[in-house]
């Protein structure tokens, strides 16, 4: 699935990183192909966030679950605070309640396996949104990672957890950036011999009456909502027209280069059928909308449904253009359908993605965000 996550907090904290790599082997008596499970590696990874004088130490470990039968895609995940203090970290950057996000790495072949959950952008999180864990607390749950990968290959897979994991010492719950602490924890990958598993899509929503192709289909929506929603298509759609324009001119300016990196015809070219998409989308496509979601986000939709958006509670309170509107939110849930620009998450919030333009411009051209900042133009940029 993929989903908007309004920026949280960034930290402005050191960051340092340990690794500690623990290696397991288990020695196979038979045929490969009559093992349950072979486990050739087995790691944790720490990452050390600190905050003056107080420290937390985050340890993330993946393991095959036991008892789940034979080369089934299911691990257990473990996070453990080896710090002295409690920590809150985002309930969302982790599966403690769900996997609302793309949170583990998993191969085939040394080829990402097809990512088919929710695409989410978030609201900064609220109290109800963070998880505690107390100094040297450690918590598991059992994960049946065929829910939101594709795995309908047999054969060894390789698989980690790998996330931008926000974390708050106890006490200092805040949107400051400055009491966010922030880094990457992964854990060492995993390898696992995993039977495929049939891969059935989710069910498509029922097509809209193409005769209405301007009009937007609505799902448990008020009379209210249902307004505020063709506003925000609107605007969405000026916000398609106006980027497209920009970049069928072949400027180059700092609208560009903040958000997408530095020029290159091959990524310019990308980023501009991403835009013709877009606004054929917000155009001529049959966009509908489901008010039923209840989660603090923005909105999620499935990659492979367009052009179907789930809006969220945070829809509701953003302004209806400028940074993080409700007319952004749409150009960037539409941005992430494989029949349109098949964007994905790497970073959220401007902070975030004015760093990830000038770090990996591969992955700026290819965040969600990013497409949205370009459209939105808040400060406005040349």
């Amino acid at each position: 699935m993929c989903s908007r996550t309004q920026p949280g907090p960034r930290g402005s904290c050191a960051i340092e990183m340990q690794r500690n790599h623990k290696l397991c082997q288990q020695q196979s008596k038979g045929e490969f192909r009559n093992m349950k499970t072979k486990i050739t590696q087995l790691a944790l990874a720490t990452v050390l966030f600190v905050s003056g004088a107080a420290s937390a130490a985050i340890v993330a470990r993946v393991e095959p679950a036991q008892g789940e039968g034979a080369n089934a895609p299911v691990v257990k995940f473990t996070m453990t605070n080896t710090g002295k203090s409690a920590v809150q970290v985002v309930r969302w950057e982790t599966p403690f309640t769900g996997l609302l996000g793309e949170q583990f790495s998993v191969t085939f072949n040394g080829v990402e396996a097809e990512y088919v959950g929710r695409h989410y952008k978030w609201a900064d999180p609220q109290d109800y949104d963070m998880i505690t864990l107390k100094a040297g607390q450690s918590r598991s749950i059992v994960v049946d990672l065929s829910e939101v990968y594709n795995l309908s290959e047999t054969g060894v897979y390789q698989i980690s957890y790998q996330n931008s994991l926000r974390t708050l010492l106890q006490g200092d719950r805040s949107t400051d950036e400055a009491k966010a602490l922030q880094g990457t924890v992964a854990s060492a990958p995993i390898s696992m011999f995993v039977e495929g598993v049939p891969y059935n899509p989710p069910a498509m929503p029922i097509a809209w009456d193409q005769a209405k192709a301007n009009a937007s289909g609505f799902t448990g929506c008020t009379s209210t909502r249902q307004s505020q929603i063709n506003s925000a298509m609107n605007s969405a759609g000026t916000y398609a027209a106006n980027s497209l324009s920009y970049l069928n001119a072949g400027k180059t300016g700092s609208r560009y280069t903040t958000w997408f990196g530095t020029y290159n015809s091959s990524r310019y070219n990308t980023v501009k059928a991403h835009y013709v998409k877009i606004d054929e989308a917000l155009r001529i496509k049959p966009v509908t909308f489901n008010c039923t979601c209840t989660d603090s986000a923005y909105a999620y939709v499935y990659k492979n449904q367009p052009y179907n958006i789930f809006v969220c509670n945070a829809f509701w309170s953003a302004p209806s253009t400028g940074t993080d509107s409700k007319a952004g939110t749409i150009v960037h849930e539409l941005s992430h359908f494989t029949v349109v620009a098949d964007t994905d998450d790497h970073a959220y919030g401007q902070t975030a993605a004015k760093k990830l333009a000038t770090t990996n411009t591969t992955k700026a051209i290819d965040n969600a965000d990013s497409h949205e900042y370009f459209a939105e133009n808040t400060p406005a940029l040349n």
